[in-house]
């Protein structure tokens, strides 16, 4: 029987752009590019590198997002997963983890799936809880934070490193794991690959299709909302201080005032 694989991805903004929020306080993703979160391309990874050392599975990358969340997908599909799934509706507007990780959880009992794949966290929210959440919704294991990842006897096995020490973790299928990014580097996308992802198959879905209802999820839906926001304030000179004799003393005496010693 195949290794039904799904990753979790998302289509964020990108770090190095101008990220402000819009009018309702959400992230304002029409005034800057959106890519492939690169912390979930590390799922992807190891998502493919489990497939080639099973004897039969497939890979199905899911996302939650906007029409230009499938440029995520493609992105995806071109590192060498099978197909896709694209939950895309108006009423997901504002939806915070707790109202994201229902709609995945949907979504992946829909597609069917013995392991679940998430990155360590996104690289906008960087909350890095929803894989447990995932899990909680799904009813299954979770094995999280694995810095090496495999799959062997209907068991999934991982080593999971801390400041002093190293875990040696597993679960029985299905489950959910995530990897950080010391799990191994991304490949990245052939040219062969990118011509073979846009014949790739791309499901869409709605709330319809997931049998929920816009109250669940969105900005009404979600456990959490930002109440206020401002912008950083512009970068200012630093203090400089001239040695003249005195240096080492004006050093000490600032760094006291700003408590940092």
């Amino acid at each position: 029987m195949s290794l039904r694989i799904v990753v979790c991805v998302k289509y964020v903004p990108d770090a190095t752009g101008d990220r402000h929020f819009a009018d309702d306080l959400t992230v304002d993703r029409d005034d800057v590019d959106g890519l492939l979160s690169e912390l979930d391309e590390y799922a992807v990874e190891q998502a493919l590198q489990i497939a080639e050392e099973a004897d039969d599975a497939e890979i199905t990358v899911l996302t939650v997002g906007p029409e230009d969340a499938k440029d995520a997908l493609r992105k995806a599909l071109s590192m060498g997963a099978d197909k896709a799934v694209h939950v895309e509706d108006d009423d997901l507007h504002g939806s915070d983890v707790m109202a994201t990780s229902l709609v995945l959880a949907k979504a992946v009992e829909k597609t069917g799936y013995d392991l679940v794949i998430c990155g360590m966290a996104s690289t906008d929210g960087t909350m890095g809880v929803l894989p447990a959440i995932l899990a909680e919704r799904l009813g299954v294991p979770q094995v999280t934070l694995l810095s090496e990842v495999s799959v062997e006897d209907g068991l999934v096995k991982g080593r999971r490193d801390g400041d002093s020490a190293s875990e040696q973790l597993e679960a029985s299928l299905p489950a959910v794991v995530s990897v950080t990014d010391q799990s191994g580097e991304a490949r990245y996308p052939s040219f062969k690959g990118i011509m073979a992802a846009k014949k790739k198959p791309v499901e869409s879905l709605d709330l319809d299709d997931l049998d929920l209802d816009a109250d669940e999820v969105g900005l009404e839906g979600s456990w959490t909302k930002v109440d206020s926001a401002a912008e950083r304030p512009a970068r200012t000179a630093g203090t400089i201080v001239k040695d003249e004799g005195e240096g080492g003393k004006q050093l000490a005496e600032f760094l006291a005032s700003q408590k940092f010693i």
